[in-house]
């Protein structure tokens, strides 16, 4: 009965820190920003609030949203907001993610600071 209850705690330890990786391959670059698991800067808006997006349109043109997969889970500060359109965008701690259409290259961090209101996440 003992062993049946820590195998039982130990699928759920288990089921739980799968669902804390989200999103997959999300990790500091070399310079210590955040970054997709292809290596290209996500960065914040001030313009948002937590759990909402405001960049849409010629916005989201310029930055488009880091976008969720279907059936993503959230985790490990990592929460989903839904966008005007239904697709989901990842955000941390609240803050949706997005990507800047000057980053040609992973690792740059050409956005940081764009207008005074992209930042990257330190």
């Amino acid at each position: 009965m003992t062993r049946l209850l820590l195998a039982a705690a130990a699928g759920l330890a288990l089921t739980g820190s799968l669902a804390l990786a989200a999103p997959e391959g999300v990790g500091p670059t070399d310079a210590g920003v955040l970054a997709d698991a292809d290596g290209m800067t996500l960065y914040t808006f001030d313009n948002d609030s937590e759990g909402t997006s405001v960049c849409y349109d010629d916005c989201a043109v310029n930055w488009p949203p880091f976008l969720a997969a279907e059936g993503a889970e959230e985790g490990d500060g990592y929460t989903l907001v839904t966008r005007d359109d239904g697709s989901l965008q990842w955000a941390l701690d609240g803050m949706p993610l997005y990507y800047w259409i000057g980053d040609t290259a992973p690792g740059d961090t050409n956005g940081d600071g764009v207008g005074g209101v992209w930042h990257v996440i330190q």
